[in-house]
C-alpha cells in the first residue's frame, strides 16, 4: 500500500527529532569524565521511543502518549520490531521518567556509553524499515 504524502511528512519529523536526540547524546560522551551521564541516557531513549514513533506512524497504528517502550515495540507489527530485549526496553524506560530527577542515583559514563550504542542499534534497525524519502535531510 503506498504511502501518502502527509504521512511521509510525520515520519521525517519523528526521525529529525530522533536523530537530533541521538546526536547530543553522542556529543555529550565526548565530555568524558564531565559527561551528563543521566542526560545522556535520557536522550538516547529518546532517539528510539521517536524511531519507534516513527514506524507507528509509518504502519498508521496510533500510540498513546508514552514513554514505555515496551508499548511501543508491542503495538509495532512483528515484521517491524528490531531487536530490543525486554530487559533493554525496561532500563532505558526508566531513563525516560526517573533518571532525570533527583534520587535517581548516579549513572554511570558506562551505562551512557551502552544506552547511545542501543540507541544506534535500534536506529539502524528501524531506518532499514523506513522509506529511503523519509530518512533524507531537509534543505
Amino acid at each position: 500500500m503506498p504511502v501518502d504524502e502527509k504521512t511521509i511528512t510525520v515520519v521525517c519529523e519523528w526521525v529529525e527529532k530522533a536523530e537530533h536526540d541521538l546526536t547530543l547524546a553522542a556529543h555529550a560522551l565526548k565530555l568524558e569524565e564531565k559527561c551528563p551521564a543521566d542526560l545522556v541516557c535520557f536522550h538516547a531513549q529518546q532517539c528510539i521511543e521517536k524511531y519507534l514513533k516513527s514506524l507507528l506512524v509509518l504502519n498508521r497504528t496510533a500510540f498513546p502518549k508514552t514513554h514505555d517502550l515496551g508499548k511501543l515495540v508491542s503495538l509495532l507489527p512483528r515484521r517491524a520490531r528490531p531487536r530490543f530485549a525486554v530487559g533493554e526496553q525496561e532500563l532505558l524506560t526508566e531513563y525516560a521518567t526517573g533518571a532525570r530527577y533527583p534520587g535517581w542515583g548516579d549513572v554511570s559514563l558506562a551505562e551512557a556509553r551502552k544506552s547511545v550504542g542501543l540507541a544506534r542499534r535500534i536506529r539502524r534497525e528501524v531506518r532499514k524499515l523506513l522509506p529511503e524519502s523519509t530518512l533524507r535531510k531537509k534543505r
